[in-house]
């Protein structure tokens, strides 16, 4: 049995991104970067500017403590107490009361391809505690009759703000909170006046602002059959104050018995999303600085790119049709497609040497 967590935009690729250039300093190009393992992933944050290293260190809070807020391995954290209350209702912050909300409307969007309440099913596959296991088909359909995401609640009030799972429910936001994770760096990066920063929360991508020399970021889009490969990416995406978000089968999996099984459960089944796609991309832009929302793009991009990797290429294509000024689109096929929608066209750069057929440009 063998495992693998590949981080799908390499950091060594954004280390050599974002270094600092010589004398005469400017003072927008000074720069922090600090490396942070949380909420199971590697993380580097890279930041600028004449505030870059108290911005840098705010980040690595901001990241702490929002992992002590919505790990579910965290004994103490909020959604550990909600899903130990049996249904009761439970305070909690504004934090987790947002991401239920965003987990809702993501769940209803996609027509629950994407719902945190199969907690208990990717539990049973060992993908939560890395204890991997094929459960029995009478122990899944056991557990799939609490996979309901529509029955969580939160309720707020001028004194607070209370949640309630179903009773016999459990949530994993594991999902969702580092694309949320990533909007509040982007809110904290605007506080701190940082011109450019950019930060990678495992395969979620914020870049802020621009490069030091005015470019875009160059953030590469991981290739799903060399993901141990520094540089093996089928393509690279330029942006500029946008989120990035990918997941694929290939990040996370076991073997057993000859077959693979990844950790991208599909809440319907219960069994890793017997997908079409090895690999979903979701680009968004930043939000501007007067929008008011309770959670932004980045949450967005994490929830939809498990959503549309279980949906699959052509209902994942025909939602992006629906939604097109809200994302953009990197999909790439089992069958060896690259699938890339109107939005970021331009600022996707394929590598021709990939092995990849030439992408598909989806209008």
């Amino acid at each position: 049995m063998r495992r693998f967590i590949s981080i799908t935009l390499a950091l060594n690729l954004l280390l050599s991104l974002t270094a600092c250039f010589g004398p005469p300093v400017d003072p927008d190009t000074v720069q922090e970067s600090i490396q942070v393992i949380a909420m199971d992933t590697a993380m580097l944050i890279s930041t600028y500017g004449k505030r870059s290293t108290a911005a840098a260190y705010a980040s690595e809070d901001l990241i702490r403590d929002l992992e002590a807020q919505l790990s579910r391995t965290e004994e103490d954290s909020e959604v550990s107490r909600l899903n130990a209350a049996d249904g009761r209702p439970t305070e909690v912050g504004p934090d987790l009361a947002a991401l239920l909300t965003a987990a809702e409307e993501y769940r209803a969007d996609t027509g629950g391809a994407f719902d945190i309440t199969v907690a208990p099913v990717v539990s049973a596959w060992g993908f939560t505690e890395d204890s991997f296991r094929v459960p029995a088909q009478a122990e899944l359909e056991t557990l799939l009759e609490k996979v309901d995401g529509s029955a969580v609640r939160v309720e707020r009030t001028a004194g607070g703000c209370t949640a309630a799972l179903a009773p016999g429910q459990s949530a994993d936001l594991g999902g969702i909170a580092k694309g949320y994770a990533a909007d509040k760096l982007a809110d904290l990066f605007r506080e701190y006046e940082i011109p450019r920063a950019i930060a990678t929360l495992g395969g979620n991508v914020l870049a802020w602002g621009d490069r030091p020399d005015g470019t875009a970021w160059r953030v590469g889009v991981q290739d799903p059959a060399r993901p141990d490969e520094q540089n093996g990416f089928v393509g690279i995406l330029n942006l500029k104050n946008s989120f990035a978000v990918t997941s694929g089968g290939y990040q996370r999996y076991f073997e057993e018995d000859g077959r693979t099984y990844h950790h991208i459960i599909d809440p319907a089944t219960g069994y890793p999303a017997d997908s079409d796609l090895t690999s979903v991309t979701v680009v968004a832009e930043v939000l501007p600085p007067d929008a008011e929302q309770l959670y932004g793009p980045g949450t967005m991009c994490d929830a939809l790119s498990t959503a549309l990797f279980v949906m699959g290429r052509e209902q994942a294509l025909n939602f992006w049709t629906s939604r097109k000024n809200a994302f953009d689109l990197v999909l790439v096929t089992k069958d060896g497609e690259i699938y890339v929608t109107g939005g970021i066209a331009e600022d996707f750069v394929f590598d021709e040497e990939s092995g990849y057929a030439y992408p598909v440009l989806v209008k």
